[in-house]
């Protein structure tokens, strides 16, 4: 693949959440706006092997979760009745029940600086501390809290990568190299031409 900074790639998911709100267009317009391009898009209903693939947690990973989780219980005056690995690989487990609940749209994104532009509009993983502008500070209500309350994962509307090697990862678990469109468009002239050849008469 080119290694010009112009074909970074990311990728997304676009949550049952943010189908069943019918937020699709919306969100793939924000991302649209700043010039970056869809490279592939794909709507399908998630297998559970493939959210734990792409979610891609250790028991190290779930160890911490779970001592933070028992911890929390412990000063709420909760009933601890399993080992903290286990609430932590609950954590996962939530995330694959909401993500396989229904249709997902999942796409690639290409362009310069793909993963810090799409992260940027995506805002924060929690929608209730998520920055006003953002896709989850401005078209969601969900916290942390009522999540936990509730034993579910938050609804976030969409799930970004957060950096170009897990971006790379990720897009090997839901698309085939040959189902990426090469393309050009029209605009990329004015967004990456040097010279912003043939524009005067």
């Amino acid at each position: 693949m080119d290694n010009h900074p112009k074909k970074e790639r990311t990728f997304i998911i676009l949550k049952p959440d943010a189908i069943q709100r019918s937020l699709m267009g919306e969100i793939i317009s924000r991302i649209e706006k700043t010039g970056l391009k869809f490279t592939a898009v794909k709507m399908l209903v998630p297998k559970a092997e493939q959210c734990w693939t792409h979610y891609n947690k250790d028991d190290a990973w779930f160890q911490s979760k779970g001592e933070r989780i028992v911890k929390g219980r412990q000063e709420n005056g909760l009933p601890v009745n399993k080992e903290a690995i286990e609430y932590g690989k609950d954590i996962i487990q939530q995330l694959v029940n909401f993500m396989t609940a229904g249709p997902v749209l999942a796409a690639v994104i290409e362009g310069n600086q793909a993963v810090g532009i799409v992260t940027k509009i995506v805002g924060g993983t929690e929608p209730l501390t998520a920055d006003i502008g953002t896709i989850r500070g401005d078209l969601t209500v969900d916290s942390y809290d009522m999540a936990g309350i509730d034993e579910r994962a938050v609804r976030n509307l969409i799930h970004c990568s957060d950096k170009p090697e897990e971006a790379a990862r990720e897009i090997k678990i839901w698309f085939d190299e040959s189902e990426i469109i090469k393309y050009k468009l029209v605009q990329e002239a004015i967004l990456y031409d040097v010279n912003l050849d043939g524009i005067l008469e």
